[in-house]
């Protein structure tokens, strides 16, 4: 069996991850400190891929970073090669349509944060990066983890998108969901089977890690809960 699939999605959404995981903090941080009016834009702009087809997400990609767009053309011309049909084309379709799982989970946790800790913070002269990433991450890591691993289940999972801008080239573009559709165009079943056993298996795990996320994070409410019930 050829476990490029597996590793190309892994790979693939590693490293969209890692990008979403930095993009997503700043971008939930900033926004969740600006006015109203300005929020409601800015959100409705970062989530547009969440709502939108992956396919259509993928064509404007396509327009944009193809031989013939903009982006993807000056690339090509100045350093020649395509940003299109390659194993990294996948980490623009990922990274964008995983990107607001990340913005929204993260912008939620800094939105239920108790300023007030930073307020202290800063009558004692600390900076604000400090207070970020010494106060505020911590206090939020529970919605920020599992936005974290939402969104690498999303990139591991991305066919839409990822599609339009990779194709499928075996062991060069293939990826787990690319590979499923193509064995199933084969008439080959029992292959595709087996490549969604381990997509269900990833999934299974992910959403395990989710809950187990989310125990730890509400652990302390309900015990707190439960010790002024008591009283």
């Amino acid at each position: 069996m050829d476990w490029f699939p597996l590793w190309n999605s892994l790979r693939v959404a590693g490293i969209s991850t890692v990008i979403v995981f930095f993009a997503g903090i700043c971008a939930a941080h900033f926004i969740a400190r600006t006015p109203r009016t300005v929020k409601g834009v800015l959100d409705c702009v970062l989530t547009l891929p969440m709502v939108l087809p992956p396919t259509v997400v993928g064509f404007f990609l396509l327009k944009v970073i193809g031989p013939f767009g903009p982006v993807g053309s000056a690339v090509l011309g100045l350093f020649g090669f395509k940003m299109t049909m390659t194993w990294y084309s996948a980490i623009f379709a990922t990274t964008i349509v995983s990107f607001p799982l990340m913005y929204r989970t993260a912008r939620g946790a800094f939105e239920s944060f108790d300023a007030t800790l930073t307020y202290s913070g800063q009558t004692l002269g600390l900076s604000d990066t400090f207070l970020f990433w010494r106060v505020v991450m911590p206090n939020c890591r529970q919605g920020i983890l599992a936005g974290t691993v939402l969104s690498f289940a999303r990139a591991l999972g991305e066919y839409g998108a990822t599609t339009m801008v990779t194709g499928y080239i075996p062991r060069r573009t293939a990826t787990i969901s690319t590979t499923v559709y193509q064995l199933w165009r084969e008439g080959n079943d029992h292959a595709a089977y087996m490549w969604v056993g381990v997509n269900l298996a990833i999934s299974f795990l992910v959403l395990v890690a989710v809950n187990m996320l989310e125990n730890r994070y509400n652990a302390p409410k309900r015990a707190s809960l439960r010790a002024l019930a008591g009283d």
